[in-house]
């Protein structure tokens, strides 16, 4: 296995709720290789043997008294970790340790962030692979940039330029949506790596489709309103308007006259417009200090 040089600047931050099993493969497999790193698994809250498992290896843990979520634990090791280089990756064995060289190689192209691409095949059910087809291209087309994996959680970035968003990641899932959307904000460049993630080596997930679906579909949503909430609203205004506008048309021709749903529609893409342009506002309020 290839080694990973000038490893003192680097943390691999590594969450994990209840994966003992697949910490006893990946951690191994990590010190040969960033053995150097300063290697560090946040315990949200495990009941298993996570926590046994990461002591019997020369590696950090910082452990949440209670499950807090995937993003909480995100920021815990971005406060925690001593490095200028992050590394995170998942626990359960579906970020491979031999990718890590090649993001890094990219990353010292001089890239504020580099992420691992998932490639077709990689994701766990074809439900997750077309919902990440689906944010990747809005993410695109918001930026304007070739967003090719929107939701992967395997990344290298700057400690110093991540630690500024610290405070938009949500608790629970889809940090990397945010972090993602965040750096495009300010401004900060990112790039990506082909990877290949296999299917999980134990445990279970803990997305559940039932309970998280109308998360992820408000993830579309908040994708927008990060980077801006104008190429969001506008549409809309403009698809109130349109409508009011074609309804007049009928009602004129029909009727002779100018309906009140016509009136609510026009009021209605009028209001919508004005929402945009506040938003637009407070999200440059709220990047203003993030600019490098």
């Amino acid at each position: 296995m290839t080694t990973v040089t000038g490893l003192q600047r680097i943390s691999i931050v590594i969450p994990a709720r209840n994966e003992a099993g697949a910490l006893r493969v990946l951690l191994p497999e990590l010190i040969n290789l960033a053995g150097g790193a300063e290697i560090l698994v946040i315990n949200d809250g495990s009941t298993d043997a996570t926590v046994e498992v990461c002591n019997a290896y020369p590696i950090r843990v910082v452990s949440h008294l209670y499950p807090m979520g995937n993003g909480a634990a995100i920021k815990t090791g971005a406060r925690a970790a001593t490095g200028e280089i992050l590394i995170f990756m998942d626990a359960d064995g579906q970020h491979k340790p031999e990718d890590i060289p090649a993001l890094l190689e990219k990353f010292e192209e001089g890239y504020d962030m580099v992420v691992g691409a998932r490639q077709s095949g990689s994701h766990a059910g074809a439900h997750r692979a077309v919902a990440n087809d689906v944010f990747s291209r809005l993410a695109t087309w918001m930026v304007r940039q070739s967003v090719e994996d929107l939701t992967s959680g395997f990344r290298v970035v700057k400690a110093n330029k991540f630690r500024k968003f610290l405070y938009l990641l949500p608790n629970g899932f889809s940090y990397p949506t945010t972090i993602t959307m965040s750096f495009f904000r300010a401004g900060l460049s990112v790039a990506y790596v082909p990877i290949h993630t296999p299917r999980r080596a134990s445990g279970k997930s803990h997305i559940q489709p039932a309970r998280d679906g109308l998360r992820f579909l408000l993830i579309i949503f908040k994708i927008g309103t990060l980077y801006s909430p104008l190429k969001l609203f506008l549409p809309m205004s403009l698809s109130f308007f349109f409508t009011g506008f074609g309804y007049y048309l009928y009602t004129y021709l029909t009727e002779h006259r100018f309906t009140n749903m016509s009136a609510l529609l026009f009021i209605t893409s009028t209001l919508v417009f004005l929402i945009g342009l506040i938003s637009e506002q407070i999200t440059m309020l709220i990047y203003k200090d993030s600019e490098h």
